[in-house]
């Protein structure tokens, strides 16, 4: 029986030791791939309209129309061609779909540079008043693509945890807004708790959207059918180091998202 046991103990330290090895290698070729893409794409060299820096003071703050009429065609035609997306179903909490930011470094170079970009990070800088970066690249949710387009899709209210010693905010950038609302837009609506009321927010595509998601607690309503809602996330940081127990946090918490794989990242 302890030969049985220790052949075992032994075989599954040996498949976990080869998953984090494979897992290793593949997040050394996906920051290779990253400074590639960041060198050669055409959005870190370019920028977006001027605008004013709205007022930060609730934590939360909204910029209509905030590229360029191009850049956001091409930033919209890279998402829709995108595959791979991940359902997720957690009762009474959260249904739809995701794609991850490790696809997005494959497959979405416009975009992946423009969240990188220093004019995008330097933006959020000045409106939040904190300097930031982007999160790291072992975290799925740093940049990435949600999809709501089945009926009842949404999230339930919640805070988008920090899992970092540095503060952390949330940025959205909805591409899709397609449904059968008075103004043609979803009936899915993004939620916010202000103080002790709670606003609604507007989300039209090509509206920057940017709140402290760990101070703010938000939730997006249920879509109808024959309707569809496509956003870019993206998170960034002032500090991106974290605990031990920080780290371990999130990855339990991506597995809601992006299934177990999400343990070694």
């Amino acid at each position: 029986m302890i030969i049985e046991i220790g052949a075992v103990a032994a075989t599954t330290g040996g498949v976990i030791g080869a998953m984090s090895i494979r897992r290793a290698r593949h997040y050394k070729r996906l920051a290779t791939r990253l400074d590639k893409v960041k060198q050669t794409s055409r959005s870190s060299a370019t920028d977006f309209p001027r605008h004013p820096v709205p007022s930060f003071s609730d934590r939360i703050a909204a910029v209509p129309h905030f590229l360029g009429a191009e850049q956001f065609a091409n930033l919209q035609r890279e998402v829709e061609a995108l595959s791979g997306a991940e359902r997720s179903y957690v009762p009474t909490h959260k249904k739809g779909a995701t794609i991850a930011y490790e696809t997005l470094i494959e497959h979405a170079p416009e975009l992946t540079a423009f969240y990188h970009s220093e004019a995008m990070t330097a933006y959020i800088s000045r409106m939040t008043g904190v300097a930031v970066r982007p999160t790291p690249l072992h975290d799925q949710n740093s940049l990435s693509i949600l999809i709501y387009e089945r009926s009842g899709d949404h999230i339930g209210w919640h805070y988008d945890h920090n899992f970092y010693r540095g503060r952390h905010f949330t940025v959205l950038l909805p591409v899709v807004n397609r449904g059968n609302a008075a103004n043609g837009h979803s009936h899915a609506r993004l939620k916010a708790k202000i103080g002790e009321a709670e606003a609604e927010l507007q989300t039209p595509p090509n509206t920057l959207i940017v709140f402290e998601g760990a101070r703010i607690m938000h939730k997006v309503t249920p879509l109808a059918a024959g309707e569809r809602r496509v956003l870019i996330s993206m998170t960034y940081c002032s500090d991106g180091r974290a605990t031990f127990a920080q780290a371990v946090a999130r990855r339990f918490k991506d597995t809601a998202f992006f299934g177990v794989r999400a343990l070694w990242t």
